[in-house]
């Protein structure tokens, strides 16, 4: 009985051994480049997602606002793109009149004037309205942007233009394939070439993969691609087999899980890059907690040689903390956005 424990220990440690070895960071090539962010939205204006609902308006519940952006407009994708945003985030809507603007929510009640579907509105109806007629910080006492973003809602034309160095990743709200074939018509009569500009496009399987058809070896992922890749990698990668689901897939490493993932950050690297896979490190989870990063001290958090993607919420706070070199903001919006940092962490417990 002594005789079979001994073996079946020394099958363990070795087995450890083996393991540790096989998904050593330290021992796999140190990744070349550095990391590259993801401006979600463009400059928006942050709100408390605590509790939050699937068809809340996000509108009424913004912090107190430290800067006049608004997610989507053009002024927004601009100085995102100039502080050094490597990627910009757009929603993508089709409009009644076949274009397609610029505009997350599909409802016209929480952000404008507006009544109704966005999709059941022309190009030119959404222009006519106040894109931030319907953001309060204060339970509706005031509202601080009404009447100062008339005809902010932007074409995708008008999207593109504004991007300036930057890349853009366009997200497909529905499931319809056909928002795919308008959106590559689009691209393609802008003369922009999103394989050598590096844009991307993520959202509902069907669009996804009508793009793929459209748009060969452009960056693309639905939401379900990206989780099963994520969890199979979480619950296989121990074995150094890179799962078929990752194959050109995209993972997503939440901040304070990096732990679970096998041959984090170098080894992991190495395997993604060898079969064509990205990977974006988003937020940590939990309660209220936003998809991307949004205090400056959450880029520390990142390993010093991944050279992938960080997905950031508050782009006017994030970005600038780690490319120095683009930082433009006013002493007034400095501290503005340490205020509101100090403000956030406060009601988090950050």
């Amino acid at each position: 009985m002594k005789i079979w424990l001994k073996r079946l220990g020394f099958v363990g440690a070795l087995l450890f051994l083996v393991l540790t070895i096989v998904n050593a960071s330290w021992l796999a090539p140190t990744p070349k480049g550095a990391v590259k962010l993801i401006a979600h939205r463009g400059l928006y204006q942050q709100y408390d997602k605590t509790g939050l609902g699937r068809d809340d308006c996000t509108a009424t519940r913004i912090e107190q606002p430290v800067h006049g952006y608004l997610e989507n407009t053009v002024p927004s994708i601009a100085r995102a793109a100039k502080l050094g945003a490597t990627l910009v985030e757009i929603d993508i809507a089709p409009t009644k009149d076949g274009q397609l603007a610029v505009f997350h929510d599909w409802t016209l009640d929480c952000r404008t004037e507006g009544k109704g579907d966005t999709r059941d509105a022309t190009m030119a109806e959404l222009k006519a309205l106040d894109a931030g007629y319907g953001y309060t910080a204060d339970g509706g006492k005031t509202f601080p942007f009404r009447g100062k973003h008339v005809g902010a809602i932007p074409t995708i034309e008008e999207a593109m233009a504004a991007s300036g160095r930057a890349s853009l990743i366009y997200n497909f709200k529905s499931k319809d394939p056909r928002e795919a074939d308008m959106v590559a018509a689009a691209v393609k009569a802008a003369g922009r070439n999103t394989g050598d500009r590096g844009d991307a496009f993520y959202g509902g399987q069907g669009p996804v993969d009508r793009i793929r058809t459209l748009l060969p070896g452009t960056w693309a992922f639905s939401n379900e691609e990206a989780k099963q890749c994520t969890k199979d990698y979480v619950l296989y990668g121990w074995s150094g087999w890179f799962p078929s689901s990752c194959e050109n897939g995209t993972l997503m490493i939440p901040l304070d899980k990096q732990f679970l993932f096998w041959g984090w950050p170098n080894r992991m690297i190495a395997r993604a890059e060898a079969h064509g896979a990205r990977i974006v490190v988003v937020g940590p989870l939990g309660e209220g907690r936003p998809r991307g990063l949004d205090l400056p001290e959450q880029l520390g958090e990142i390993p010093a040689s991944f050279n992938g993607y960080a997905w950031v919420e508050d782009s006017l706070a994030v970005i600038p903390a780690l490319i120095q070199r683009f930082d433009d903001r006013s002493q007034e919006e400095i501290d503005a956005v340490y205020d509101g940092l100090a403000r956030r962490r406060a009601r988090r417990g950050d």
